[in-house]
């Protein structure tokens, strides 16, 4: 398994001296709901979710919040005293406050936004976006359909386009994000030209194995800022302790130099984790 969540978990567990440990499960899309119920009896507190469980989840749980209900997935279960369970989503909390750090002068209405995929994080980003007060978003998929339905779902400054224009739908642009699993270890590079894309717009991608993507070494040497999904990673786990512990965790330097080295390592093939 690639994912970090583990290492940002338990460096937290272990600095506030909790007994209790985070541990990665592999589990098949048709045992999932037994997965899920099995969460209170084997004493979780909660658990987060990644592809391709985000949107599935929303049949399994027993309460979903707002955020979740209207991005339209779960990337983190709450296991409540009773037993019950509650879905939430900090992806976008989690994107915001990486792109916040990073570039603390950033406006979400500075000009369109590009989002490339239409997946479930490409719903929370653009979730996000249109909550921070982005004017114009553009939201390109090669399934034109899915991000029609996107579109249509949250309305407001969304706008679906198909996937032959997406060089095009760069020109003017103040941000662009990719939400694609293009460019990720072991993953072919996305197809996308940036000669539109003026010289001041932020690159982004959600991906932070590897923390530099083709994509973004791209945006970098064209002179573009960029950022990886290493920050998104760690400020959406803040909100998960909040929920699951009542504590609110600190993303340190020394933590995400932790977690950088983590990802080097497995980006040069020194990682079993990473075949």
């Amino acid at each position: 398994m690639h994912s970090r969540s583990p290492l940002l978990h338990n460096y937290w567990f272990q600095q506030h001296n909790l007994a209790g440990t985070y541990v990665p499960l592999a589990i098949p899309p048709p045992g999932l709901k037994a997965a899920l119920r099995a969460l209170y009896p084997l004493g979780f507190a909660g658990c987060n979710l990644t592809l391709p469980h985000k949107q599935e989840t929303m049949k399994w749980v027993d309460e979903v919040d707002t955020v979740a209900k209207s991005i339209g997935a779960i990337s983190c279960v709450i296991v409540r005293p009773d037993g019950s369970l509650a879905g939430t989503n900090n992806d976008c909390y989690g994107f915001i406050q990486s792109i916040r750090e990073e570039q603390p002068g950033w406006r979400p209405d500075a000009g369109p936004c590009i989002v490339i995929g239409a997946g479930g994080g490409a719903r929370a980003i653009c979730y996000a976006l249109a909550e921070a007060g982005a004017k114009e978003i553009r939201l390109v998929n090669r399934t034109f359909e899915r991000a029609k339905r996107i579109a249509e779902d949250f309305a407001g400054p969304i706008k679906a386009l198909p996937w032959e224009q997406r060089h095009e739908a760069l020109d003017g642009a103040a941000m662009v994000v990719n939400t694609t699993s293009q460019g990720m270890l072991g993953q072919g590079e996305l197809d996308v030209t940036l000669d539109k894309l003026p010289a001041r717009a932020l690159a982004v991608d959600i991906i932070y194995i590897p923390l530099e993507t083709p994509f973004l070494r791209a945006a970098r040497k064209r002179g573009n800022p960029t950022i990886n999904g290493l920050g998104m990673l760690l400020h959406q786990g803040r909100p998960a302790w909040r929920a699951w512990f009542g504590i609110e965790p600190v993303v340190t330097a020394e933590l995400r130099t932790l977690m950088e080295k983590s990802i080097t390592s497995a980006s040069r093939g020194n990682d079993p984790k990473s075949a």
